[in-house]
């Protein structure tokens, strides 16, 4: 049982009307978790209507409006900034957690040094899921992907949208970067830069990935083409780079290139093998596709090294100059 002084709140990012139903239930869900958590913060992203309708929907929680400029990791740093717990747990507008979730997340932080859990994010297709859709790369629509750990792990990083931190440990790294996260369909790894954060400032701290802790993730009809895909994987790589740059050395994709060494490579031959023994042309079709995200992200990565690297010699060109 969780010490009486580790309460949790939850804050619920949103920033659009066309999400509504989907927050509703998102709502509904965090409601019906054992234990209850002491408060639900709604944040919303400059988007005054659904503001004032979350406000008058909802009188017993805590609805506010972002305070810093556009983007997620502003609206959840405004989230956290109403609380006083000693634990958050964030969800996202277009998820739903599933009865357990919440005691899942918060009962490794009766260990001191766990300052981050994450839990497993099952997609919810609205469509049917494409049948060349790869599970290894179920990470390009905010699902974990085909290879993570069954049971509790230490892990590097987890995903916003799932996940509970120590107060005291997420405002002294100074919570989620304004200036790098996703702000509309713009991606980046903000939660994965703010794990590394947390993980530099306290030697001694634990970060863990609890598969108990599941959630439910929508997933809208307009991601399930290969243009989508394809669009996510360019800027994943793009966002790991930067990720690498802000956070001082490649060492810091250990991650990704344990990923590509070996959660590719095995999906690879199994999608193949499958296709020539079985004939199969939807794992052909998974296989090619594994072999286009690839390709998609190393040709993001590569942009964003070589956009880093003339803005590297414009900058050595100016302190000469001067």
């Amino acid at each position: 049982m969780l010490r009486s002084e580790l309460q949790v709140s939850v804050v619920i990012a949103c920033h659009t009307r066309k999400r509504l139903q989907l927050l509703l239930q998102a709502i509904e869900s965090v409601r019906a978790q054992v234990p209850q958590p002491a408060a639900i913060v709604i944040s919303v992203d400059h988007e005054p209507i659904l503001f004032e309708l979350l406000s008058e929907s909802f009188p017993d929680l805590i609805v506010v409006e972002n305070k810093f400029p556009q983007g997620a990791s502003g609206n959840r740093n405004t989230g956290v900034s109403f609380t006083n717990t000693a634990l958050v747990a964030f969800l996202d507008d277009d998820a739903r957690a599933r009865p357990g979730w919440l005691q899942g997340l918060i009962a490794p932080f009766a260990d001191p040094n766990v300052v981050c859990t994450g839990g497993f994010v099952v997609p919810a297709w609205e469509a049917r899921k494409p049948r060349w859709f790869p599970d290894e790369f179920a990470w390009v629509v905010g699902a974990s992907h085909l290879g993570m750990p069954d049971a509790v792990a230490s892990v590097r990083n987890v995903w916003s949208e799932n996940m509970a931190v120590r107060r005291e440990t997420f405002l002294a790294v100074g919570g989620f970067r304004l200036d790098f996260g996703k702000v509309g369909h713009v991606s980046r790894p903000e939660d994965t830069d703010l794990c590394i954060r947390m993980g530099r400032a306290f030697p001694d701290a634990r970060l863990l990935f609890v598969p108990s802790a599941i959630i439910d993730h929508h997933v809208g009809r307009e991601r399930a083409d290969v243009s989508f895909f394809l669009r996510r994987c360019y800027s994943e790589g793009r966002g790991k780079i930067e990720l690498a740059r802000i956070n001082a050395g490649k060492g810091e994709l250990r991650d990704e290139r344990d990923y590509l060494r070996v959660a590719i490579p095995n999906g690879l031959r199994n999608y193949v093998r499958r296709a020539t023994l079985h004939r199969q042309v939807d794992d052909l079709c998974r296989a090619g596709a594994m072999v286009g995200g690839v390709g998609a992200a190393a040709v993001g990565a590569s942009i964003s090294l070589c956009r880093h690297w003339v803005r590297g010699k414009a900058l050595g060109r100016e302190m000469v100059e001067t």
